[in-house]
């Protein structure tokens, strides 16, 4: 089929985790022999940013405004589906565009799904508002559970499915390379995970001054005080993830407010580190159990004293059997191959309710 993708970003994976996701997505997706445009709003912190400029499994194209955006009116009308990602600058009017220039399937992919849903429970409609909904045919998220009946039942979406994150193990796979943390943390800083990385990362780190930590990302505010033990780097590209996984001998998943409210919404942290073989220790939230089993395939904390427990109580075995037992786990049904063929799967599923209902309202019946 040909897709076009109207993404936040597949150029820069500075400070948003939107391009690693479609990067593995549409490179697998293209793969299995789909043709697919990206268009990306042209905007200056990504621009200076751009780890990949010119991707070998579709066509990126940049669009300064929403004018712009009209250069593309004929592909977007011509594809076979068109997806719209959350987080698309002016997203509303990008939305609306679509729906009303697409002849094919449309979806919504919402890599933010709780966050969205915050959003609309403030009166907030930043890149989607609730009448659009009803509108894509499919709506795709990161978020699975409970949230995607309510998304058809309170929304009007003619159809939610689950899309969740995912990772590449061509990309993310077991290095061999010296040990330099004993808790590593990797993600961009937001205010309601901070509390979070303070109690199971830093406050650990100041309970074991002799260990090494790690938190790397960016946007992280100059004025917290870090513990002397823990090591701050700015920015890793995706293509160091495993190098920094492989070097950790425990890595930290920690989940935003919304999305520990939702359940079922898994950072793609959780499976990049697990292909990696890293044993992960997160923080709790419905559906976790459902990705990996507690315990065999992943540590869980909900105090500082979890975290230390398992710095010191893990034997170096153990903490490897963990670590590849969430491998084996990631590598099932985890990869960007696995995820590429659901959403081929959702997008087939939409385009036969699309050519049913059309039927339907001409007064056919199908044999």
């Amino acid at each position: 089929m040909k897709l076009v993708v109207l993404g936040l970003s597949l150029s820069s994976s500075w400070g948003n985790g939107h391009a690693t996701t479609f990067r593995g997505l549409l490179g697998e997706f293209a793969t299995r022999g789909h043709d697919i445009l990206f268009l990306e709003r042209d905007v200056p912190w990504y621009a200076s940013q751009r780890d990949l400029a010119d991707p070998d499994y579709c066509r990126l194209s940049f669009y300064s405004d929403l004018k712009d955006l009209e250069r593309w009116q004929g592909e977007i009308a011509r594809a076979d589906a068109v997806m719209v990602g959350s987080y698309v600058p002016q997203g509303v009017d990008v939305g609306r565009f679509v729906q009303q220039t697409a002849r094919g399937v449309t979806a919504f992919y919402d890599i933010d799904t709780p966050v969205t849903l915050a959003k609309f429970a403030r009166g907030d409609f930043e890149y989607l508002s609730p009448e659009l909904i009803p509108g894509f045919d499919v709506y795709l998220s990161f978020t699975g559970g409970p949230t995607l009946r309510f998304i058809e039942r309170e929304l009007g979406s003619p159809g939610a499915r689950a899309l969740y994150c995912q990772a590449d193990p061509a990309i993310y796979r077991p290095l061999d390379v010296p040990s330099r943390w004993d808790l590593s943390y990797l993600g961009t800083w937001s205010e309601d995970r901070q509390p979070t990385v303070e109690k199971l990362l830093c406050a650990a780190a100041r309970a074991l001054p002799e260990r090494r930590f790690c938190v790397a990302g960016p946007l992280y505010p100059g004025d917290i005080e870090w513990p002397a033990n823990v090591e701050r780097i700015e920015h890793v590209p995706p293509a160091e993830h495993p190098d920094f996984y492989a070097a950790s001998r425990f890595t930290l998943n920690v989940t935003r407010a919304d999305m520990i409210a939702a359940g079922w919404s898994p950072s793609v942290r959780l499976f990049e580190a697990a292909m990696c073989g890293c044993p992960v220790i997160s923080d709790v939230w419905d559906g976790l159990d459902q990705l990996f089993e507690p315990g065999r395939e992943i540590l869980l904390a909900r105090t500082t004293e979890d975290v230390v427990a398992a710095l010191e109580g893990i034997a170096p075995a153990q903490a490897r059997a963990i670590g590849e037992a969430a491998r084996v786990r990631a590598l099932a049904e985890h990869t960007s191959a696995v995820r590429a063929g659901e959403l081929e799967r959702h997008l087939e599923e939409a385009m036969v309710g699309k050519h049913t209902a059309a039927l339907a309202g001409e007064g056919w019946t199908e044999a």
